[in-house]
């Protein structure tokens, strides 16, 4: 059984090898587009790197960043390219700017708000009144008739 885990497992890696004929000749040059491919998702997928993913249009996105990265420009660069043509979604880990500020810090708030209204919550209960005699008789006279 260990045997076939081990023969399946290879074959999914070599599957998922790139074409080494789509590899830059620089192995530094490679070696950023790789690092650059970990950070681009998906579109197909939508939550994998396209380092990760077979689709087509992975296999088009590391072509484009090979060849970015081919004519000299830098990672900034590259990455401008690709949210130029795709939108700021086709970073896995996109920056911090006023487009998206709420989507990185809105988890926070949300967290803040719910600390802030449990607190009052607790409060309200500890100022909490006890009954008034009065209120007591009349609370015991209708339980009294609610059980008749």
């Amino acid at each position: 059984m260990k045997r076939l885990l081990l023969i399946l497992g290879a074959v999914i890696c070599m599957g998922a090898a790139s074409d080494p004929a789509e590899r830059l000749p620089d192995a530094a040059a490679e070696a950023r587009a790789r690092t650059l491919f970990r950070e681009v998702r998906c579109l197909v997928c939508q939550n994998e790197s396209i380092d990760d993913y077979q689709a087509s249009l992975s296999a088009d996105l590391r072509r484009a960043v090979r060849e970015q990265v081919a004519a000299g420009k830098s990672d900034r660069d590259v990455r401008v390219f690709l949210t130029a043509r795709y939108g700021e979604y086709v970073l896995l880990k996109p920056p911090f700017n006023p487009g998206n500020a709420l989507l990185w810090i809105g988890p926070f708030l949300l967290v803040l708000l719910g600390l802030i209204g449990l607190a009052l919550l607790a409060r309200r209960r500890e100022t909490a009144q006890d009954l008034t005699p009065e209120e007591e008789r009349r609370l015991a006279s209708l339980l009294r008739d609610g059980q008749d």
